[in-house]
């Protein structure tokens, strides 16, 4: 295994007179479909410990894969004692004699298991049906079918709030309803009627959402005036269970489009009073949420979330007054990240905490509800916090993750921690390097600890969530079987960018066979953009997007550069009106370092491959950079931020919809192609419109270029399904390689 490698401009090194490999024969394709067996996580023991808290009780059960089978375990962070969580023998047999299906006690698998607090009771899924099990009595029952899984709507579908039936007070004595869009309310007691509004009409009504005050004296409720819906249709040219095609309609709101307009009312139940305020604090709505009410009914909370997303408010709505007032405004010249949204009322009402990148970082503020001022920033530093598990409002303790704190480590590591109200007190719960995923008692008194990295295989470890001392170990992961199959380990190595001096990380993926006296093709797989960072930090034994292409006799790279997340807002920044941008500058000189320092890496044969914004991120390249890069593979790619999704694309590029929408469009670029390209798309693709790739398409044969387009039948957002995988393959050992594909009838699949 290679360690991580921090690598300057002043360690380049002359390339040696290395031999082209040759690459992409019948031996490397039945590589590549033997690594998935061979690398599977399957071949990895006791790694995958998710940990599940019993309530109220200072014990957690989980399942060690073993190289003799599956093992459920229970484990007393108090006596530090481990059993099993059952008499496995004796489970299988039960379950084998009434299923009538034989299981055997190495290989059980209880699907959706739960289990009772006091773990004297086991519900699980199986075979259809649902099962209870008491260990103690050896008491096995079915309890009937499993039920059909709720129906949920795509999530680009917006709630008209028209579904909410009546809501009961909280003292029992009344319940609100709508009736012919507007408010009523009526005593469950006599039945008698009172209606509230008389202003709501189909076309501005009010949302069958209502919420009752604490006092069960008011109710706030949103009027609402929608907007004309926009929707995209898809033709499944092969469905399964009839001949003729089916057309689709899914509703998909782009950049630019209308959206709802909601204001919050009050409505006083007795007097039949209605507060209905200004809306000048809110009258540029993405989105408006809430309301929440204020224990002491004295006031609603909601939040306001201007359209354009330079400005997002935290607003409270006297119940007296109608007065809508700020607790919290932030704003920014390019965006507030609201997606990074934590805001806590303390139970005190008098402050809140809040979560901002204002100083450049994401930290948290403690914020007076009186003034609507922060009083003091709790968190600070040149890190992140990315995420708030728990605030302990009894002793004034925040319990929360973030990455970047330590300086000697990869940035993206997450750590968790603990600090006081004021800023004090700040503890490392998670002490050792590596990537960490931390499991929580429900009384915050232990965590289960797992840290890995791309190299290091996982280890758990049960912490005090005081101090985060160990207080026993829980497993360490066996990779001796992975190794023995030819597991070879990516290189984490970092690199400047485009300004010299802010390290890139990244990874670098050689092939299992891989012999440092021959010269490579270079594969990158880019998903870039913000919202996230997208290199794995943790250990993945087989990684779909870098092991195949390496099994197949590339040298695979994969790095996050600048308009990425959880590093600076300026390291994000980059992004703004600027898709097109995709942190390539930086990839490109994280690459050519990487070259530089391994000679094995021939740069001159450079691919480029990903889907969805990787999609995007890929043929852009290929368009931009052709001297760079030489070929690209691009999968349900978002090429025109105008044809996307709403947003995505309006917190990233901005609203109005301005030029630079159409300076980041690959259909604008497509007569800049001179290397070759494929275009893949499902052709109902629910998540990026498949009209997106087609008009790159139909724009690349206005302008006369060569081009390969390949179209999945049936498919949804896909790299290309088992189909494309292979199609890539070829694609990349054609062009990049020279080389001439085996026949796939010949391939050991």
């Amino acid at each position: 295994m290679r360690k991580t490698v921090l690598f300057s401009i002043s360690m380049i090194m002359a390339f040696s007179s290395s031999t082209v490999s040759a690459q992409g024969t019948l031996e490397d394709y039945n590589r590549v479909y033997q690594s998935r067996r061979d690398f599977s996580p399957s071949n990895v023991y006791c790694s995958n410990v998710n940990p599940t808290w019993l309530s109220g009780k200072n014990a957690f059960w989980y399942v060690r894969e073993t190289p003799k089978g599956r093992e459920y375990v229970i484990t007393d962070a108090v006596s530090k004692k481990r059993a099993p969580l059952f008499d496995h023998s004796k489970l299988s047999a039960l379950i084998s004699k009434q299923s009538g299906k034989r299981m055997a006690s190495d290989s059980l698998y209880l699907q959706r298991l739960y289990v009772s607090a006091k773990g004297d009771t086991l519900r699980f899924n199986h075979d259809g049906g649902v099962w209870s099990y008491v260990p103690k009595k050896n008491l096995l029952e079915r309890k009937g079918d499993i039920p059909a899984p709720p129906q949920y709507p795509h999530w680009m579908v917006v709630n008209e709030e028209k579904d909410g039936g009546p809501v009961v007070s909280p003292d029992g004595t009344k319940k609100a309803y709508i009736k012919n869009s507007n408010v009523y309310v009526a005593d469950l007691k006599t039945g008698k009627e009172k209606q509230l509004s008389i202003d709501g009409t189909p076309g501005n009504y009010y949302s069958t959402w209502i919420y009752w005050s604490p006092d069960s004296k008011k109710v706030a409720v949103n009027k609402i005036r929608p907007a004309e819906k926009r929707y995209v249709y898809y033709v499944e040219s092969s469905p399964a269970d009839q001949l003729q095609p089916k057309l689709h309609k899914q509703e998909y709101a782009k950049p630019g489009d209308e959206l709802r307009f909601k204001v919050p009312g009050i409505f006083n139940v007795e007097t039949g009073e209605a507060l209905i305020p200004s809306t000048e604090l809110f009258n540029s709505q993405y989105e408006l949420s809430g309301p929440v009410w204020n224990d002491d009914s004295d006031g609603i909370v909601f939040d306001y979330n201007q359209r354009g997303h330079k400005v997002y408010r935290v607003l409270e709505m006297s119940a007296t007054t109608g007065k809508v007032r700020p607790l919290v405004e932030e704003t920014s010249d390019k965006y507030v990240n609201y997606p990074r949204y934590f805001r806590h009322l303390l139970a005190d009402g008098k402050r809140l905490i809040w979560m901002s990148e204002r100083d450049n970082w994401n930290h948290l503020y403690m914020y007076d509800r009186v003034s609507g001022r922060p009083t003091h920033q709790i968190t600070k530093g040149e890190w992140y916090v990315r995420e708030v598990l728990k605030v302990d409002e009894q002793n004034g303790k925040i319990y929360f993750a973030a990455n970047g704190v330590n300086k000697d480590e990869d940035p993206y590591n997450i750590r968790y921690y603990s600090v006081n109200f004021d800023g004090s007190g700040m503890t490392d719960l998670t002490p050792s390097k590596g990537f960490h995923r931390a499991t929580f008692s429900p009384d915050m008194k232990y965590l289960v600890d797992v840290v890995s990295t791309p190299t290091e295989a996982p280890v758990a470890t049960l912490r005090s969530a005081a101090d985060g001392k160990e207080i026993m170990p829980l497993e360490k992961a066996d990779i001796s079987k992975l190794l023995a199959n030819g597991w070879r380990a990516p290189e984490v190595f970092a690199a400047p960018g485009r300004d010299g001096k802010t390290m890139m990380w990244g990874l670098i993926q050689r092939p299992s066979n891989f012999d440092p006296s021959k010269k490579y093709p270079v594969i990158e797989y880019i998903y870039q953009g913000p919202g996230d960072q997208y290199v794995p930090k943790q250990f993945m034994p087989y990684n779909h997007w870098l092991t195949p292409m390496a099994e197949l006799g590339f040298i695979v790279v994969m790095v996050d550069g600048m308009s990425t997340s959880f590093r600076s807002r300026d390291f994000e920044n980059v992004c703004y009106k600027n898709l097109k941008d995709a942190g390539l500058p930086d990839h490109i000189e994280w690459i050519k370092h990487a070259a530089a320092r391994y000679p094995e890496m021939d740069i001159e044969r450079l691919g480029i491959y990903g889907c969805s914004a990787g999609g995007q991120e890929s043929t852009n390249a290929l368009l931009l950079y052709p001297d760079f890069y030489k070929a690209a593979y691009s999968a349900c790619g978002c090429h025109d931020n105008r044809m996307d999704k709403i947003w995505w694309n309006e917190l990233w590029m901005g609203y109005p919809v301005d030029e630079s929408y159409a300076k980041s469009s690959n259909v604008e670029n497509a007569h800049l192609l001179r290397r070759p390209l494929m275009l893949v798309v499902g052709e109902i693709d629910d998540n990026v419109d498949p009209a997106s790739t087609m008009q790159v398409a139909n724009a690349l044969i206005k302008a006369n270029k060569d081009f390969e387009l390949v179209v999945i039948p049936g498919a949804h957002h896909t790299m290309g399904e088992t189909f494309g995988d292979h199609k890539r393959y070829d694609f990349f050992v054609r062009h990049l390689m020279n080389g001439n594909p085996p026949a796939w009838t010949d391939i050991k699949y």
